[in-house]
Formats: C-alpha cells, sequence, structure tokens
C-alpha cells in the first residue's frame, strides 16, 4: 500500500514527529498487550500494546519505517527520525501486522482483549486482571516456537549472537 491507495481507512496512526504514517483498511483485531521482556525492551515500556490485522489490510501512507530485527523470527518498526516504535510483525507471510496502540490517532478504539508473555509482568502493574492472560510458552506450539526464537535486541551491531 501507499499514498495513492484508494481504499478508506478505517485506523490511522503515525509517530510522534510525523514522518511517517499508515492506515489500516479493514477494523483492527486482536488487541493486546506483551509483558514479555523482549517487548519491553522494545517499547522501553513495561509491555507492548499492538493492535492489527492482515498485512493486505495495512499501508505506509507517509515515509518510510526503519527496521529491527528484534530476533530470528520477528522485526519492529520504527521512526528514524524521531524513534517511535511502530509495529511488529512475524516474518511468517501469514502473520498479522501489528500496530502499537500508542501509535494510533484513536487509540481508545483499541480495546485490549488478551496478555501475553505474563511470566514477566512486573509485580506492579495492575491494570487489566479481568482480561485473559497466558505464560509465553505455555503450549507445545509456543514451546517449539520458543525453541527457534534467537533474540537480536543485546547484539552489538556486527556480532552473531545465539541468545540474550
Amino acid at each position: 500500500m501507499n499514498a495513492g491507495d484508494a481504499r478508506k481507512p478505517v485506523a490511522t496512526g503515525g509517530c510522534q514527529c510525523g514522518a511517517v504514517r499508515y492506515a489500516f483498511y479493514a477494523p483492527l483485531e486482536n488487541a493486546h498487550v506483551c509483558h514479555c521482556r523482549m517487548c519491553q525492551r522494545a517499547t522501553g515500556g513495561v509491555f507492548a500494546a499492538l493492535a492489527g490485522g492482515a498485512p493486505a489490510n495495512f499501508g505506509w501512507t507517509r515515509g518510510t519505517p526503519s527496521y529491527f530485527a528484534s530476533s530470528n523470527l520477528a522485526q519492529r518498526a520504527f521512526c528514524e527520525k524521531c524513534g517511535t516504535p511502530l509495529s511488529f510483525k512475524y516474518n511468517a507471510p501469514e502473520a498479522r501486522m501489528y500496530t502499537t496502540i500508542g501509535s494510533l490517532d484513536h487509540p481508545e478504539d483499541a480495546g485490549i482483549v488478551k496478555q501475553f508473555g505474563i511470566e514477566s509482568r512486573l509485580p506492579w502493574v495492575k491494570f487489566c486482571e479481568e482480561v485473559p492472560a497466558e505464560v509465553t510458552g505455555a503450549t507445545p506450539d509456543g514451546q517449539e516456537f520458543l525453541a527457534n526464537l534467537r533474540s537480536r535486541q543485546d547484539m552489538v551491531p556486527g556480532e552473531e549472537s545465539g541468545e540474550s
């Protein structure tokens, strides 16, 4: 998608300096928070709040974000000019595109439906106890997925590291 996309956006957002903007062309799905250490570090916050949808229903509408491969399985987009964390997407073609709820123009429209990574939730974070929660890797599929994960968040540029 690009700035010339003729579809009507249903949700929009962007970075704090306005250099990078995006749009969703279908209702947001699976708004959630993730408390895992990777998301904490990626956002500089106590969790990542994300909402998204199918990549075909998403487009960058102004500017081009920079990307950081935070692991061998996912990339995170951010504004190179102001540093705003903008998106998260696993590398699998069928994976959803998620944007940070805080970067949405109307974050109030993205009520969370689940919490992930609760094993890393800080004990003083109390705000959505009624929302279903899940421990990372609690299922056999989750354990298999994590067995292949190699964090790149602690890597020195040019250095290949297996673990963080």
